[in-house]
């Protein structure tokens, strides 16, 4: 069973760090994207980055939810670890509930403006 543990909490610490790498790759990309296309044309603009930005950090941080939920899973759970883990579950739901309005103008549970209204 601890060898089990073990293998678990290596791979929380895997999937928080493919997290942390998805929100700085995805922003890299995202920012080359712009300085490569800003000075060809003004089709990718500065809407287009922030988009791209807050998708990529909106994965990553899905990414980083699951790696906690794991890391917590795989501990002792008591009282005070998953009430750590809920806190920051509702910081970071609240973090990409947030984003994902910036982004779409609308909560995602809202359908989708239909065309003849």
């Amino acid at each position: 069973m601890e060898l089990i543990k073990t293998y678990i909490d290596y791979v929380s610490k895997i999937m928080e760090a493919i997290g942390v790498l998805t929100i700085f790759i995805g922003s890299s990309v995202a920012l080359i994207k712009y300085l490569i296309f800003f000075q060809k044309s003004k089709d990718y603009n500065y809407v287009n980055l922030r988009q791209s930005v807050g998708k990529s950090i909106l994965l990553g941080l899905e990414i980083l939810i699951a790696a906690d939920i794991m890391a917590t899973v795989v501990t002792d759970p008591t009282l005070l670890s998953v009430s750590i883990l809920g806190l920051i579950v509702i910081i970071r739901t609240f973090l990409s509930l947030s984003l994902q309005v910036e982004l779409e103008g609308k909560f995602p549970w809202q359908n989708s403006k239909k065309k003849d209204q």
